[in-house]
């Protein structure tokens, strides 16, 4: 890697780290806490890319980056920032960052996004469109700062001004109408109607164009396409095709991945290709269990605005909560937090009163198979299997056994290490092996061995 680097961040360590990874990949470094500093060295002409905080002591590093683009044009600029929302992500394709990372960041990610910078391979485009930015506040329930969640959250700032139709896949309960009237909401088509159709509602065969009429180049939802019969889906194709002289965006939602309900004639492949112009997975809950404090917060400051009274689970109830299974989703969560919060009798919501509420119990190999949907053995097979798929006729290269072993004995070694503080003897008796075994894996696999709060 080539080039100088100019880092703004108020916090110390993450300006030492930085520094260090980039010296020792061969750029020269200049890093400081100020963005007066920062602007000046821009000015200045220093820098082949900047890597900036959001908030910082003297401003926001966001609204400096329209001036960053006037006067340097081709001079890349990656948003790191705690803000961990969609909007966030947002405000940083809209004012041109070249990309956008949540902290905390894993800094080898970071180092492979500066080096496509460095080598002017751009990610994103700025919003042609000029409209007045949405002034949505940033309370909104797409919440997460997980990977699988900020993973999401760039892709939607990717497509949200886009003309692509979208296809969104996930559970019930996971947010899918949400993520669709979010894309609505935040994109150039935020003052045009927004149309949510139901199976029922399109099931009238009468209604597809008057949707259309009343659409007027906004957004038509098709909430769960699986349940629209076939003649109606030949429909929809006409309306779709017809739609496109008026720009009006569609974006449908499924349960599950139609792209293998096409075989058995559930979904018309002509109208599957027009809606995927662009497919999202929305995460399960289960998938993203760190996510659950920050949405079980999210709720509980809902609740009190709505006039209920203030209310907090203590840390045995939110550990009980990370460890469901969530059938239910997000959706499941909001209604368990608000039945508490009515029905608590103290402001401190205890594990006791969330057992009840969903009635689960911690047992002691909850750990082995907290969801009775898909136990571990079952996730490891459909990954090997994908593996295996990738290389088709090819044989894989050798040394599968411990890629895999890898993979599963990686995480599993570092929570068990969070959870016991970093102490490798109290890790070891965790796990159930020796401590001298736990010292050579900690080796072997590289993991971080600072102590730390436990979990």
């Amino acid at each position: 890697m080539d080039g100088t680097v100019l880092i703004a961040d108020d916090d110390l360590t993450i300006r030492t780290v930085l520094a260090q990874a980039f010296f020792r990949a061969g750029c020269k470094v200049h890093a400081t806490s100020s963005l007066a500093t920062l602007d000046r060295w821009v000015k200045e002409g220093r820098g082949d890319l900047i890597i900036s905080d959001i908030i910082m002591p003297d401003g926001n590093g966001l609204k400096m980056l329209p001036k960053i683009a006037a006067s340097r044009p081709n001079l890349p600029v990656i948003v790191i920032s705690a803000r961990n929302t969609v909007i966030t992500a947002i405000q940083a394709v809209e004012a041109d960052a070249f990309d956008y990372l949540p902290k905390p960041f894993d800094l080898p990610e970071l180092m492979k996004r500066a080096s496509r910078a460095l080598e002017k391979i751009p990610l994103s485009k700025k919003s042609k469109s000029e409209e007045k930015k949405s002034d949505q506040s940033e309370d909104l329930p797409l919440v997460g700062q997980t990977e699988g969640m900020q993973k999401l959250y760039r892709l939607l700032a990717r497509i949200m001004n886009t003309d692509l139709s979208i296809m969104l896949f996930g559970e019930n309960g996971t947010g899918k109408s949400l993520v669709a009237r979010t894309i609505h909401d935040l994109s150039n088509r935020r003052s045009l109607p927004f149309i949510s159709m139901s199976t029922e509602e399109l099931n009238h065969v009468d209604v597809p164009y008057q949707i259309l009429e009343k659409a007027k180049g906004g957004t038509i939802l098709i909430d769960d396409l699986t349940g629209v019969h076939g003649l109606l889906q030949a429909q929809i194709v006409r309306l779709i095709d017809a739609a496109k002289e008026s720009g009006t965006r569609f974006i449908a939602t499924s349960q599950v991945n139609l792209n293998n309900k096409m075989s058995d004639d559930r979904i018309r492949e002509d109208l599957f290709f027009r809606l995927s112009g662009t497919q999202i997975n929305i995460p399960a809950l289960r998938d993203r269990a760190q996510d659950i404090p920050l949405l079980v917060e999210h709720f509980l400051v809902k609740a009190e605005r709505e006039g209920r009274s203030k209310h907090f689970f203590n840390e045995e109830a939110i550990d009980l909560l990370r460890l469901y299974s969530w059938p239910g989703n997000v959706r499941q969560l909001e209604n368990v937090v608000n039945q508490l919060v009515l029905f608590s009798r103290s402001k401190e919501i205890s594990r006791t009163e969330v057992e009840d509420a969903i009635g689960f119990r911690l047992e002691s190999d909850t750990v082995l198979d907290f969801d009775a949907t898909e136990r571990l053995s079952a996730l490891v097979a459909r990954h090997v299997q994908r593996y295996f798929a990738f290389h088709g006729k090819n044989v894989p290269v050798a040394g599968v056994y411990n890629k895999v072993l890898c993979e599963v004995e990686t995480p599993l070694i570092e929570i068990a290490m969070n959870v016991s503080g970093g102490n490798q003897t109290v890790c070891a008796k965790l796990l159930g092996i020796n401590r001298n075994t736990l010292r050579k894996k900690i080796a072997d696999l590289d993991i971080q061995t600072t102590r730390r709060r436990k979990l």
